[in-house]
Protein backbone atom coordinates (compact mmCIF):
# COMPACT_ATOMS: atom_id res chain seq x y z
CA UNK A 1 0.00 0.00 0.00
CA UNK A 2 1.32 3.72 -0.99
CA UNK A 3 1.86 6.17 1.31
CA UNK A 4 0.73 9.40 0.35
CA UNK A 5 3.17 12.56 1.46
CA UNK A 6 3.79 16.14 0.70
CA UNK A 7 6.85 17.63 -0.20
CA UNK A 8 7.69 21.32 1.33
CA UNK A 9 9.97 23.51 1.94
CA UNK A 10 11.14 26.56 4.58
CA UNK A 11 13.90 28.81 2.83
CA UNK A 12 14.84 25.60 1.01
CA UNK A 13 15.34 23.25 3.69
CA UNK A 14 13.11 20.49 2.51
CA UNK A 15 10.76 17.89 4.34
CA UNK A 16 8.42 14.79 3.66
CA UNK A 17 5.71 15.27 5.63
CA UNK A 18 3.01 12.50 5.99
CA UNK A 19 -0.46 12.38 8.10
CA UNK A 20 -0.11 9.51 10.90
CA UNK A 21 -3.28 10.37 11.81
CA UNK A 22 -5.15 8.90 8.43
CA UNK A 23 -2.86 6.22 7.73
CA UNK A 24 -0.74 3.60 9.14
CA UNK A 25 2.89 4.22 8.68
CA UNK A 26 5.99 2.13 10.17
CA UNK A 27 8.69 4.08 10.60
CA UNK A 28 12.38 2.46 10.87
CA UNK A 29 16.31 4.04 9.75
CA UNK A 30 16.35 1.76 6.93
CA UNK A 31 13.08 3.01 4.93
CA UNK A 32 13.99 6.62 6.16
CA UNK A 33 17.05 6.80 4.67
CA UNK A 34 15.78 4.96 1.52
CA UNK A 35 12.88 8.20 0.94
CA UNK A 36 15.41 10.46 2.12
CA UNK A 37 17.87 10.03 -0.90
CA UNK A 38 17.72 12.37 -3.52
CA UNK A 39 18.51 9.45 -6.24
CA UNK A 40 16.60 6.75 -5.72
CA UNK A 41 14.16 8.01 -3.46
CA UNK A 42 12.14 11.57 -2.37
CA UNK A 43 15.09 13.73 -1.21
CA UNK A 44 14.71 15.51 1.47
CA UNK A 45 16.15 17.06 5.19
CA UNK A 46 14.00 16.03 7.35
CA UNK A 47 10.53 13.28 7.27
CA UNK A 48 7.96 15.62 9.63
CA UNK A 49 5.11 13.27 10.85
CA UNK A 50 1.32 14.39 11.96
CA UNK A 51 0.16 11.88 14.94
CA UNK A 52 -2.65 12.31 17.49
CA UNK A 53 -1.81 14.07 20.29
CA UNK A 54 -0.72 12.08 23.46
CA UNK A 55 -1.65 15.63 26.01
CA UNK A 56 -5.35 17.41 26.85
CA UNK A 57 -5.82 20.79 25.27
CA UNK A 58 -2.89 20.00 22.32
CA UNK A 59 -3.75 19.57 18.78
CA UNK A 60 -1.24 17.96 17.26
CA UNK A 61 2.11 15.42 18.16
CA UNK A 62 5.06 16.81 15.56
CA UNK A 63 7.80 14.35 15.39
CA UNK A 64 10.87 14.87 13.00
CA UNK A 65 13.40 12.13 12.01
CA UNK A 66 16.80 13.49 9.87
CA UNK A 67 18.31 11.91 6.89
CA UNK A 68 19.62 9.21 8.54
CA UNK A 69 17.01 7.89 10.48
CA UNK A 70 17.91 9.10 13.89
CA UNK A 71 14.93 11.04 15.43
CA UNK A 72 15.30 14.80 17.18
CA UNK A 73 13.48 16.73 19.29
CA UNK A 74 12.71 19.98 17.64
CA UNK A 75 13.11 21.64 14.03
CA UNK A 76 12.05 25.11 13.45
CA UNK A 77 11.71 25.68 9.68
CA UNK A 78 9.92 21.68 10.07
CA UNK A 79 7.80 23.67 12.96
CA UNK A 80 6.65 26.25 9.89
CA UNK A 81 5.62 23.85 7.07
CA UNK A 82 3.79 21.13 9.85
CA UNK A 83 1.42 24.22 10.31
CA UNK A 84 0.61 25.15 6.81
CA UNK A 85 0.22 21.18 6.06
CA UNK A 86 -2.10 20.44 9.16
CA UNK A 87 -4.09 23.78 7.76
CA UNK A 88 -4.17 23.03 4.15
CA UNK A 89 -5.21 20.21 4.49
CA UNK A 90 -7.96 20.29 6.51
CA UNK A 91 -6.56 18.56 10.07
CA UNK A 92 -7.49 21.85 11.72
CA UNK A 93 -9.19 24.89 11.22
CA UNK A 94 -7.33 27.03 13.81
CA UNK A 95 -4.62 29.88 12.55
CA UNK A 96 -2.83 29.74 16.29
CA UNK A 97 -2.26 25.10 16.68
CA UNK A 98 -0.75 24.08 19.67
CA UNK A 99 1.36 20.65 19.08
CA UNK A 100 3.38 18.76 21.30
CA UNK A 101 7.03 17.98 20.45
CA UNK A 102 9.80 15.51 22.45
CA UNK A 103 11.20 18.61 24.09
CA UNK A 104 7.91 19.94 24.64
CA UNK A 105 4.79 21.87 24.07
CA UNK A 106 5.19 24.75 21.07
CA UNK A 107 2.74 27.52 19.70
CA UNK A 108 2.38 27.80 15.83
CA UNK A 109 0.58 31.01 14.06
CA UNK A 110 -0.29 30.75 11.01
CA UNK A 111 -0.45 34.81 9.91
CA UNK A 112 -2.48 37.08 7.29
CA UNK A 113 0.92 36.75 5.03
CA UNK A 114 0.68 33.38 4.98
CA UNK A 115 3.86 33.15 6.80
CA UNK A 116 4.23 31.20 9.90
CA UNK A 117 5.36 32.59 13.39
CA UNK A 118 6.37 30.34 16.31
CA UNK A 119 6.74 30.37 19.68
CA UNK A 120 10.06 27.95 20.10
CA UNK A 121 9.93 28.48 23.81
CA UNK A 122 12.54 30.04 25.98
CA UNK A 123 16.49 29.16 25.15
CA UNK A 124 18.00 27.18 27.80
CA UNK A 125 21.60 27.89 27.82
CA UNK A 126 22.62 25.11 31.06
CA UNK A 127 24.88 23.21 29.56
CA UNK A 128 23.34 20.08 30.65
CA UNK A 129 20.38 20.92 28.81
CA UNK A 130 21.99 20.02 24.96
CA UNK A 131 24.01 17.86 26.69
CA UNK A 132 27.70 19.62 26.91
CA UNK A 133 29.47 17.96 29.14
CA UNK A 134 31.56 20.47 30.60
CA UNK A 135 32.71 22.24 34.31
CA UNK A 136 30.32 24.78 34.67
CA UNK A 137 27.95 27.14 32.40
CA UNK A 138 29.65 30.14 30.85
CA UNK A 139 28.73 32.93 28.11
CA UNK A 140 31.53 31.64 25.94
CA UNK A 141 33.53 28.27 25.87
CA UNK A 142 37.23 27.24 24.04
CA UNK A 143 36.33 23.84 22.51
CA UNK A 144 39.74 22.50 20.90
CA UNK A 145 38.73 21.12 17.68
CA UNK A 146 41.41 19.86 15.13
CA UNK A 147 44.42 21.25 17.23
CA UNK A 148 42.94 24.62 17.27
CA UNK A 149 40.45 26.47 20.44
CA UNK A 150 37.07 27.65 19.25
CA UNK A 151 35.51 30.18 20.95
CA UNK A 152 31.61 28.81 21.24
CA UNK A 153 28.37 29.54 22.91
CA UNK A 154 26.23 26.73 23.06
CA UNK A 155 22.55 26.59 23.81
CA UNK A 156 19.06 24.12 23.60
CA UNK A 157 16.46 25.84 21.89
CA UNK A 158 14.61 22.53 22.19
CA UNK A 159 17.77 20.70 20.24
CA UNK A 160 21.52 21.49 20.81
CA UNK A 161 23.42 24.39 19.23
CA UNK A 162 27.14 25.35 19.21
CA UNK A 163 27.15 28.75 17.71
CA UNK A 164 30.71 29.97 16.31
CA UNK A 165 31.28 33.57 15.33
CA UNK A 166 32.85 34.27 12.04
CA UNK A 167 34.17 37.36 10.36
CA UNK A 168 32.75 36.41 7.11
CA UNK A 169 29.88 33.58 6.49
CA UNK A 170 31.67 32.98 2.48
CA UNK A 171 34.75 31.70 4.01
CA UNK A 172 33.73 30.19 7.15
CA UNK A 173 35.14 27.16 7.55
CA UNK A 174 32.00 25.21 7.68
CA UNK A 175 33.31 22.26 6.18
CA UNK A 176 36.61 21.72 8.33
CA UNK A 177 34.97 22.26 11.40
CA UNK A 178 31.33 20.98 11.09
CA UNK A 179 31.44 17.85 11.38
CA UNK A 180 34.07 17.71 13.68
CA UNK A 181 32.17 19.76 15.98
CA UNK A 182 29.09 18.14 15.51
CA UNK A 183 30.68 15.10 16.71
CA UNK A 184 33.02 16.22 19.35
CA UNK A 185 33.33 14.24 22.62
CA UNK A 186 31.91 17.18 24.46
CA UNK A 187 28.56 16.87 22.91
CA UNK A 188 27.27 13.11 23.35
CA UNK A 189 24.26 13.33 21.63
CA UNK A 190 26.32 15.21 18.96
CA UNK A 191 25.34 19.18 18.27
CA UNK A 192 23.85 21.62 15.60
CA UNK A 193 26.71 24.04 14.56
CA UNK A 194 26.16 27.38 13.43
CA UNK A 195 28.90 29.85 11.97
CA UNK A 196 27.47 33.23 12.52
CA UNK A 197 28.34 36.63 11.38
CA UNK A 198 27.36 40.15 12.82
CA UNK A 199 26.40 42.18 10.40
CA UNK A 200 25.09 45.21 12.27
CA UNK A 201 23.00 45.07 15.33
CA UNK A 202 19.52 43.93 13.79
CA UNK A 203 21.25 41.59 11.18
CA UNK A 204 23.46 38.00 11.28
CA UNK A 205 24.32 36.05 8.44
CA UNK A 206 24.15 32.00 9.31
CA UNK A 207 25.24 29.26 7.95
CA UNK A 208 24.55 25.58 9.81
CA UNK A 209 26.07 22.38 9.66
CA UNK A 210 23.15 20.16 11.45
CA UNK A 211 23.29 17.14 13.07
CA UNK A 212 22.76 14.24 11.18
CA UNK A 213 21.71 16.20 7.83
CA UNK A 214 25.20 18.13 7.47
CA UNK A 215 25.12 21.62 6.04
CA UNK A 216 21.64 22.79 5.06
CA UNK A 217 20.34 25.77 3.09
CA UNK A 218 17.79 26.74 6.39
CA UNK A 219 18.07 25.95 9.84
CA UNK A 220 15.49 27.23 11.99
CA UNK A 221 16.15 26.67 15.16
CA UNK A 222 19.96 27.48 14.50
CA UNK A 223 18.58 30.93 13.71
CA UNK A 224 16.95 30.92 17.04
CA UNK A 225 20.25 30.13 18.49
CA UNK A 226 22.76 32.17 16.96
CA UNK A 227 20.36 35.48 17.83
CA UNK A 228 19.92 34.01 21.52
CA UNK A 229 23.45 33.55 21.61
CA UNK A 230 24.58 36.62 20.50
CA UNK A 231 21.90 38.42 22.02
CA UNK A 232 23.21 37.19 25.15
CA UNK A 233 26.43 38.79 24.05
CA UNK A 234 24.97 42.17 23.73
CA UNK A 235 25.98 42.15 20.36
CA UNK A 236 22.32 42.24 18.83
CA UNK A 237 18.51 44.08 19.36
CA UNK A 238 15.64 42.40 20.35
CA UNK A 239 14.57 42.31 16.91
CA UNK A 240 17.12 40.32 14.18
CA UNK A 241 17.11 39.48 10.60
CA UNK A 242 19.10 36.29 10.10
CA UNK A 243 19.60 35.36 6.54
CA UNK A 244 20.38 31.67 5.63
CA UNK A 245 21.50 30.62 2.36
CA UNK A 246 17.92 29.78 2.00
CA UNK A 247 16.47 33.44 2.84
CA UNK A 248 16.13 35.24 5.75
CA UNK A 249 13.90 34.77 9.01
CA UNK A 250 12.52 37.12 11.58
CA UNK A 251 13.61 36.33 15.25
CA UNK A 252 12.60 37.89 18.16
CA UNK A 253 14.09 37.59 22.19
CA UNK A 254 14.01 40.28 24.81
CA UNK A 255 16.83 38.58 26.45
CA UNK A 256 14.99 37.75 29.83
CA UNK A 257 15.49 34.20 31.15
CA UNK A 258 12.02 33.04 30.71
CA UNK A 259 11.06 34.80 27.41
CA UNK A 260 10.65 32.79 24.44
CA UNK A 261 12.25 33.02 21.31
CA UNK A 262 9.83 33.81 18.16
CA UNK A 263 10.56 32.76 14.79
CA UNK A 264 8.76 34.02 11.94
CA UNK A 265 9.01 32.78 8.11
CA UNK A 266 7.68 31.04 5.09
CA UNK A 267 6.29 27.56 4.59
CA UNK A 268 5.73 26.31 1.37
CA UNK A 269 4.00 22.97 -0.75
CA UNK A 270 6.54 21.73 -3.70
CA UNK A 271 4.18 18.49 -4.66
CA UNK A 272 1.89 15.45 -3.26
CA UNK A 273 2.98 12.07 -3.77
CA UNK A 274 2.57 8.56 -3.05
CA UNK A 275 5.52 6.27 -2.48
Amino acid sequence: MGIAFTKMQGLGNDFMVVDAIHQTIEFTEDKIRQWSDRHFGIGFDQLLVVENATQPDVDFRYRIFNADGSEVQQCGNGARCFARFVYDKGLTTKTEITVETASGVIVLYIEDSGWVRVNMGAPNFEPSSLPFNVPAQQEEYALNVLGETLLIGAVSMGNPHAVLPVDDITSAPVEKFGAAVESHASFPERVNVGFAQKVDSNHIRLRVYERGAAETLACGTGACAAMAVLRQWQQVKDEVTVSLPGGDLLIKWDGKADSPVWMSGPAITVFEGEI
